[in-house]
């Protein structure tokens, strides 16, 4: 069966589903992920055909901020998501028999795969479908609202996600020939897998019936891949050190924030191993190493403790590696993932990245390594975590639907 997963986004929202296109290349698909150009080496390398999907997420990221208006941003974001719809439907069309969806361009995907008559399975890496037993990622200020207010906020966020979709799916169906997106059948009727573990978000029992929660979809690592040997001699040169990045997080940042993690690390007296990302990260000092893009399955089991931004992939391989965390989160989903971390208990409070000071990431930072209740319900919970095997229930879908 020919397969096409269909993702848009950071390197956050592509990663895990090369983890999943293997296990799926390995039963004997042929698997292909539409994802945007500065991604293909990474899906390459993994074994996997890439189909490019236009737009460069960091650019739209940038082109926003630098937006004079809320009309310009929106008009921004317009034209950026025309043009994912055409490369959606370009991707279907060079050939599919299944589509695997990310949440983000889900309905371009589903319209797309309708005008070929594809199938369509959800893959979506965090809770999607408004709930009464948690206030759903990107709610803001998402406390808990009680139960009523849990979903009436989730049901907001998800109808606000539609509306800013609503003119490129119209204009996308329209030039399908295919009818008004209301007269499909609701969301509920499709199957939904969730790529988290149920030890992380326990699945709602308010869900639809074809919603469920998969368990982790761990990314691939590169064919060929081998750490620096800069960073293999700083490992091997001292205590395991504190890991810092914040991924696609604050792009053009990287100077300021590389002063204030100069400064926090220096107060813990640790080493401190800091990462890139789309800031530009960089850090100084003899205690201090940057890095660029290294797997984090290789290199987080080697530190003392993680800061990130609580992207959901992040987030995962933390958890994965029973190491606790210092969650920084800056938008979206972030907030939930944060808070999430210090409910199981493997993470201080949280740290809202506008709220962040040398002094408060310093002070988080040793609280993380100090206290070992994190490191030990760190530990356990990757313990039960590594021993599911989340890519299982995707594979499970799609034999059904090869059958079918």
């Amino acid at each position: 069966m020919r397969i096409l997963i269909v993702t848009a986004g950071s390197r956050g929202d592509v990663a895990p589903f090369t983890g999943l296109g293997q296990h799926l290349r390995d039963v004997g698909h042929q698997v292909a992920v539409a994802a945007h150009p500065p991604f293909a080496a990474l899906i390459n390398r993994c074994g996997l055909d890439h189909r490019p999907l236009p737009g460069d997420p960091r650019e739209l990221i940038h082109s926003r901020a630098q937006a004079a208006s809320p009309q310009e941003a929106q008009a921004i974001t317009a034209v950026f998501l025309d043009q994912l719809a055409d490369g959606v439907v370009t991707a279907v069309a060079d050939g599919a028999d299944l589509v695997l969806t990310a949440f983000g361009p889900a309905r371009l995907s589903r319209a797309a795969a309708e005008a070929f008559a594809v199938p369509v399975i959800g893959t979506y890496l965090a809770p999607a479908f408004a709930t009464r037993e948690f206030p759903l990622p990107g709610v803001p200020a998402a406390d808990d609202r009680g139960p009523d207010g849990n979903l009436a906020a989730g049901e907001a966020l998800l109808a606000q996600a539609r509306v800013l979709q609503e003119g490129a799916l119209a204009r996308m169906r329209t030039r399908l020939g295919l009818p008004a997106a209301s007269s499909r059948p609701g969301a509920g009727s499709r199957p939904v897998l969730h790529g988290f573990s149920p030890l992380v978000v326990p699945r709602p029992a308010d869900w639809p019936s074809q919603v469920a929660v998969a368990g982790y979809w761990w990314p691939a690592r590169p064919h060929g891949w081998r750490p620096p040997a800069e960073l293999v001699d700083f490992l091997q040169a001292g205590p395991p050190p504190v890991f810092v990045g914040f991924g696609s997080m604050a792009p053009g940042q990287g100077e300021r924030l590389g002063e204030l993690v100069t400064a926090a690390v220096a107060r813990t007296g640790m080493r401190a191993v800091v990462q890139a990302g789309w800031a530009g990260l960089g850090a100084v000092g003899d205690d201090i190493l940057a890095i660029g893009d290294v797997p984090h399955d290789w290199l987080f089991p080697r530190t003392a403790a993680v800061v990130h931004h609580a992207g959901a992939g992040t987030t995962a391989a933390g958890l994965r590696a029973g190491v606790p965390a210092v969650p920084v989160p800056v938008m979206a989903d972030q907030p939930f993932w944060a808070a999430r971390l210090h409910q199981l208990g493997v993470a201080p409070r949280p740290l809202p990245f506008d709220e962040l000071t040398a002094e408060a990431l310093g002070a988080a930072i040793t609280a993380c390594v100090t206290v070992p209740a994190l490191r030990q319900r760190a530990a356990e919970l990757a313990r039960r975590i590594t021993a599911e095997d989340g890519a299982a229930a995707v594979l499970a879908y799609v034999a059904a639907a090869c059958d079918g």
